[in-house]
């Protein structure tokens, strides 16, 4: 599912849940992500609500770079125009 994320997109772990058929299992995305360490795997993409990056296994800074080397703005601890940036799967929307 997070392969799917396209480049300069962001998911939330409750999206990626609820496209997966868990819609409660929000908590379990993030310790997946958490553990994930596969470089093929865009777990950057996958981000708290509303917005906030998370800590990306106290990679902060990493996962901030990671996301601005894909055109999002970073301000404080949130992606900047989140809802313009967001994924949802399924059909492409900007």
């Amino acid at each position: 599912m997070v392969r799917r994320i396209p480049p300069g997109r962001v998911a939330t772990y409750g999206d990626v849940a609820s496209i997966a058929g868990r819609p409660r299992a929000w908590r379990a995305v993030g310790n997946i992500m958490r553990d994930c360490g596969r470089p093929d795997v865009p777990c950057h993409r996958v981000i708290g609500a509303g917005g906030r990056i998370g800590g990306y296994g106290g990679l902060e800074v990493l996962k901030r770079s990671l996301l601005a080397a894909e055109g999002l703005i970073v301000s404080g601890s949130r992606v900047r125009n989140f809802d313009r940036v967001r994924w949802r799967g399924g059909r492409s929307s900007t």
